[in-house]
């Protein structure tokens, strides 16, 4: 499962699908601009959710 983790606070956050009871993985996302966000993403229906903030920026996650 994918752990955010703040890097202001260190507050963690582990996440899973509502639908599917998965637990979320990390992932990127492509934009049509060339850059990428960090999602994370269900396994089993592949529903994604940006990542999520605290202390007013993303939290991060390492793979």
């Amino acid at each position: 499962m994918a752990t955010y983790r703040c890097a202001v606070c260190g507050m963690g956050v582990n996440a899973s699908c509502a639908d599917c009871d998965e637990p979320l993985v990390n992932d990127v996302l492509g934009l049509g601009d060339g850059s990428q966000v960090q999602i994370s993403r269900c396994p089993k229906c592949d529903g994604k959710i940006k990542s999520p903030m605290c202390c007013g920026q993303d939290m991060t996650c390492e793979v």
